[in-house]
């Protein structure tokens, strides 16, 4: 396999002030030949409970000294993997997709019987947290580069990255000199939109960005026709077809963002009890995860990582649902919108929704299980009910009116 060499240096020059003046890696193969870049900064801030019961934030950032043991590289995937301190480490997980690459995940892991960091901790556990960050369509041999601060926020940890600069997949043993540069580090223009910036490759001139003020009101959002293949050459094994909008909440100000399917990359596995898909947007990153149990399937959990129009990343799950059941072999189909609540800070609306994640036949739909704002079976007894309700209203109301006439007639004689 390989054999790894990595050597970290504190940067000597071009530091700027800043919370920490960044740490460089390198990791080399079995050849000795660099197959990872890495040159960041990362700042934490974490909140833990002390032996008296009271919440306390700790805020550090990583060091110059670490370890890089647990990186390694190859064609198709690469692992960053940070050790430092008292037992804590951080870690950035890459994969290629064709012609690009991307960050799939960041896990930071802590250690709370460090009482240097954490003092008078009331845990001695190493707890973890695991982001999506927004690092997404790295052209193939160029450096990923963000200067601008990006805070990515969960449970009880935020992690601030800046000055990035990393090549994931290094193909001739030196970094690239060619870049792609993240959408906060480009010169807004007047034109540009939240949902259309992008990381853009070997760019120097004014490029679309976003802008500050997001439209107050968002359309209806574009329906997506998504699929899962186990191989290039295989049929789908997962189905879905939908719109989604996403609702975030963070302290007193709330957003809505539409995912766009016309810039949104589908992957994700088939399994026998579970299926994923991931849904990968130029703003978003969407994860939802089906079970089987045997006899019915459900959306067991969602994940939602956005870049928020503050420059904000925000990174949002729940593991424990039980929605979008339907038999295994059938689909779940809701054409009208739905309105769920996955956290205190998290919506999701989704619009002409039919899912499949299991049991898929020569790459199409079984019979769907509709949902019941859709099947308009259970609106026929209501519709007769309410018509032989009138029909009665109205023989009745006819009887009294007969009445009365034959009672003043009877008067007359």
């Amino acid at each position: 396999m390989f054999r790894y060499a990595a050597f970290v240096l504190l940067l000597a020059f071009g530091c700027v002030i800043h919370l920490s003046c960044g740490t460089e890696v390198t990791v080399q193969d079995k050849d000795d030949k660099l197959c990872l870049y890495a040159n960041l900064s990362v700042n934490f801030s974490v909140s833990y409970v002390t032996s008296g019961n009271k919440s306390e934030l700790a805020e550090f950032e990583l060091p110059a000294e670490v370890v890089s043991n647990g990186s390694k590289c190859d064609a198709a995937s690469s692992t960053l993997q940070l050790n430092f301190g008292a037992g804590h480490s951080w870690s950035m997980n890459f994969s290629v997709s064709g012609n690009t690459y991307q960050a799939d995940s960041i896990t930071f892991s802590y250690n709370l019987s460090d009482a240097t960091v954490f003092p008078k901790s009331a845990s001695t556990d190493t707890l973890s947290v695991t982001v999506r960050p927004h690092i997404t369509d790295i052209g193939m041999d160029t450096c990923y580069s963000c200067k601008s601060k990006e805070t990515i926020q969960s449970d009880s940890v935020n992690q601030t990255l800046w000055n990035v600069l990393i090549q994931a997949f290094v193909s001739n043993g030196t970094h690239s000199e060619n870049l792609t540069t993240c959408a906060a580090d480009l010169p807004a223009t007047p034109t540009a939109s939240p949902t259309t910036a992008a990381p853009v490759t070997n760019t120097t001139a004014a490029t679309l960005a976003p802008t500050t003020s997001p439209a107050p009101t968002l359309p209806t959002p574009a329906t997506g026709k998504f699929s899962v293949k186990p191989d290039n050459n295989g049929t789908a094994c997962l189905l879905a077809n939908f719109a989604l909008r996403i609702g975030v909440k963070q302290g007193e100000k709330h957003q809505e963002m539409n995912l766009d399917p016309n810039v949104t990359r589908a992957s994700g596995s088939c399994g026998v009890n579970s299926s994923e898909l991931v849904l990968a947007s130029t703003d978003m990153t969407v994860v939802l995860t089906f079970t089987n149990g045997t006899k019915k399937f459900r959306l067991q959990s969602v994940n939602v990582t956005a870049k928020l129009t503050s420059g904000v990343i925000f990174s949002e799950a729940n593991s424990s649902l039980s929605l979008w059941e339907a038999a295994v072999g059938s689909s779940y189909m809701c054409n009208k919108e739905q309105n769920y609540t996955i956290t205190s800070q998290l919506n999701i609306f989704t619009f002409n929704l039919q899912v499949q994640p299991f049991a898929v036949k020569k790459g199409l739909f079984s019979t769907a299980h509709e949902c019941p704002l859709d099947d308009t079976s259970i609106l026929i007894p209501i519709i007769v009910g309410a018509a032989l309700a009138g029909l009665i209203l109205i023989v009745v109301i006819a009887y009294v009116i007969g009445r009365r006439k034959t009672y003043v007639g009877y008067q007359t004689l």
